[in-house]
């Protein structure tokens, strides 16, 4: 069997725990979430690889801040977050663009070397 890369396993990971920890019509946090510490939880699960792996779950209180509430500060957040990700499309989109007039340029020169 193919190895899975770790990024597709580790986002998969988080993903389900979200997901069980979000999941308030079952009652969530069905999966025997041990206490590790005052800050955090963890539990044990199988990765895509077949692998046991232990993920923690932890809790960060943003510190009081007197130039913005705390519904601005998680704002500004979500809104610095979602911009990496539309700057991470772009960029993307570009190489992809880039990629496929590289191509045509190098079929092109493929067949004029070839019709010389």
């Amino acid at each position: 069997m193919a190895k899975i890369s770790k990024t597709v396993v580790d986002k998969t990971l988080r993903d389900e725990i979200f997901e069980d920890l979000m999941d308030f019509t079952s009652g969530g946090a069905d999966n025997n979430y041990t206490k590790i510490n005052d800050r955090q939880y963890g539990c044990i699960r199988t990765d895509l690889n077949g692998v046991k792996r232990y993920c923690r779950i932890g809790v960060i209180v943003a510190e009081e801040r007197e130039d913005m509430t705390a519904e601005e500060l998680m704002q500004s957040e979500i809104d610095a977050y979602l911009a990496k990700q539309a700057d991470k499309a772009e960029k993307a989109q570009a190489r992809a663009e880039k990629a496929k007039k590289d191509k045509e340029r190098r079929e092109k020169e493929k067949e004029e070397k070839e019709n010389a």
